[in-house]
């Protein structure tokens, strides 16, 4: 008798990400751009590699090299120049980590980096450069980090952050959660994650299910810096959520050549409320080295920010803030 066996079952964005592009030159062909100057701008083999999944490349305009999904994506050679101000760590976090995998900085709040991984590498990420290697506790090894949990009960909220803590499974979010969900006096998960907005198709029946049986009030923090990166796909795993109980929010960077106008903005608050999402933060850029090309002069963001003010109403605005190493707070510039 032959012995079959069953196969492995294999979500559907785990197969999307495992087909994420990884190569610039590929990237560049697909949008019909490799006879364009970007040729001569890339870098073919960054450190910080890219990746990014292919639904999301769809959403970029062929032919176009000032695309803003591709502005955020595509590594290029300028990335390598160091400039005076742009640090590994412009926000202090590893001096802000307690016990491996916790970043203590606010009151009332602990961080979790529950892994280095991301459905998409953004060429401005603030944590470009993290040891993860050194922060991240193995699967199963998060005893230390509850310890601190446990023990501090000032904390009442749970922040998931990494990386992107929707790249691991639901096997291994839902035994932290469970864990995190036991201790009394968290009130509040918070996640962020820029996977619904990059591969919606994460948000699937075994995601949700995990949240619906813990007992904690769930916050979802998207992540979509242009009107453009919201799909209908965008819009129906907004809907799961919300269906669900979920309060979403939205926090963006504020890029030089992606959304830095009054119009792109506006158009983003109009679209995340569309889909039933409440703009929260406008980050200025953390001056993380490899993305000065990026950054925006806060009285320009100001600027910008004014008219944003101007033609919409309060809750559709989010807040312009920078974070400072070492602050008690983030810093609210308008």
């Amino acid at each position: 008798m032959i012995h079959r066996t069953a196969p492995v079952f294999q979500p559907l964005w785990k197969t999307e990400l495992a087909n994420a592009i990884s190569s610039p030159v590929e990237l560049l062909q697909l949008l019909d751009l490799q006879e364009t100057s970007l040729t001569q701008e890339l870098d073919i083999s960054p450190d910080f590699r890219l990746r990014v999944p292919r639904g999301f490349v769809a959403k970029m305009k062929k032919g176009d090299p000032d695309d803003p999904l591709l502005r955020q994506i595509l590594p290029l050679a300028k990335e390598n120049i160091d400039l005076t101000g742009y640090l590994s760590d412009p926000v202090g976090d590893l001096n802000a980590e307690v016990v491996a995998g916790v970043l203590h900085k606010y009151q009332g709040r602990a961080l979790l980096v529950t892994t280095g991984a991301c459905g998409v590498h953004c060429r401005y990420c603030f944590r470009r450069h993290f040891p993860y290697g050194d922060s991240n506790p193995s699967a199963g090894q998060w005893q230390q980090a509850l310890q601190y949990i446990r023990k501090t009960t000032s904390i009442n909220e749970v922040i998931l952050s990494g990386g992107d803590p929707l790249s691991l499974t639901d096997q291994k979010l839902a035994a932290l959660v469970t864990k995190i969900d036991q201790i009394p006096h968290i009130k509040r998960l918070r996640i962020h994650t820029r996977m619904p907005v990059i591969l919606p198709e994460r948000i699937d029946t075994h995601l949700l299910d995990w949240i619906n049986s813990i007992h904690l009030k769930t916050i979802m923090v998207i992540h979509a810096n242009h009107a453009n990166e919201i799909d209908t796909k965008v819009s129906d795993a907004m809907a799961e959520l919300s269906n669900n109980g979920i309060t979403l929010l939205n926090q963006s960077v504020l890029l030089r050549g992606v959304n830095d106008s009054s119009e792109s903005l506006i158009m983003l608050s109009e679209r995340l409320f569309d889909i039933g999402v409440l703009p929260y933060y406008l980050h200025l850029l953390d001056p993380v080295r490899g993305a000065a090309h990026f950054d925006i002069d806060r009285h320009q963001a100001a600027g910008i920010m004014e008219k944003v003010r101007d033609q919409l109403p309060g809750y559709l605005v989010p807040k312009l803030v920078w974070e400072k190493a070492g602050a008690n707070s983030k810093i609210t510039i308008i």
